[in-house]
């Protein structure tokens, strides 16, 4: 699975077989989140979260929103659509 950005100690993934619609897998710290992109401008919604707390989802959230447009291209190049 490829990392397509990385936040302190926690990486954001994108599975080359996963279904759409176009998501992220944010892991690490034994935790792990979804979060659905809304391409191509947004915003992110958590699909799901297993161990985070509700603080660090909401500063991975404000990430992700900022980087919207990477994550979007990575889910292109890696599924061939948006």
């Amino acid at each position: 699975m490829p990392t397509v950005l990385r936040l302190d100690s926690l990486r954001v993934a994108i599975y080359p077989n996963d279904h759409r619609p176009a998501h992220v897998h944010v892991l690490g710290s034994g935790c792990e989140a979804v979060f659905l992109l809304n391409c191509p401008k947004g915003p992110v919604v958590l699909r799901e979260s297993y161990g985070f707390t509700g603080q660090r989802l909401r500063s991975i959230d404000a990430v992700l929103n900022g980087a919207m447009g990477t994550l979007c291209r990575a889910w292109e190049i890696i599924h061939g659509d948006r």
